[in-house]
């Protein structure tokens, strides 16, 4: 089986489970948190896949993932994958249940990247520049800073980048140079 597959079937089993008992949102803030832990931690992973390691402290480590009191929904779930052998695909699942509850609530990624660091209300300027770019939608904001930029700000919304740096008016002026050649 392809292993995107997997992750996403059970994903999906969980947050139609998790609709079902109206904790949609509590599972998706835990699996937030999962997803934080699987990526400050990448030794995670191995212990999930390490035969040697007993399913009890396999299910230890997936509910601490989850922060500090995991509710019912996730300790079920935690238990179902166990039970299945399917822990080694615990990340992944955790990374498509977060995509699966934003597509469904309608939710985008919003990574602002600028140059150096911005006082919040300027930060704020542009949080009303994706708001009013993108209606009807809710948004996560992470943001970054950059020094390779120079200047300005790139603001990626999902699949969509504004790009408002300098290195980027940079680099489309050296494009048109190339093309008028």
């Amino acid at each position: 089986m392809v292993s995107g597959l997997i992750p996403h079937r059970y994903a999906k089993a969980l947050y139609k489970f998790a609709m079902e008992s109206n904790k949609a949102s509590e599972v998706y803030e835990e699996m937030k948190r999962v997803v934080e832990s699987f990526q400050s931690n990448p030794e995670l992973e191995k212990v999930l896949s390490n035969p040697y390691v007993d399913s009890t402290d396999k299910e230890k480590v997936l509910l601490s993932a989850a922060g500090k009191e995991p509710g019912d929904d996730y300790r079920r779930f935690v238990k179902l994958i166990l039970d299945h052998k399917r822990e080694e695909f615990a990340y992944l699942m955790a990374l498509a249940y977060r995509d699966i509850y934003r597509k469904e609530n309608n939710i985008s990624q919003v990574l602002i990247t600028t140059a150096s660091s911005l006082p919040e209300e300027e930060m704020e300027k542009l949080r009303a520049v994706v708001e009013k770019s993108f209606k009807d939608t809710k948004f996560e904001y992470s943001t970054r800073v950059n020094p390779d930029l120079i200047g300005g700000f790139v603001i990626d919304v999902d699949s969509t980048r504004m790009d408002a740096s300098v290195s980027g008016e940079l680099a489309q002026l050296r494009q048109n140079l190339l093309r008028s050649n």
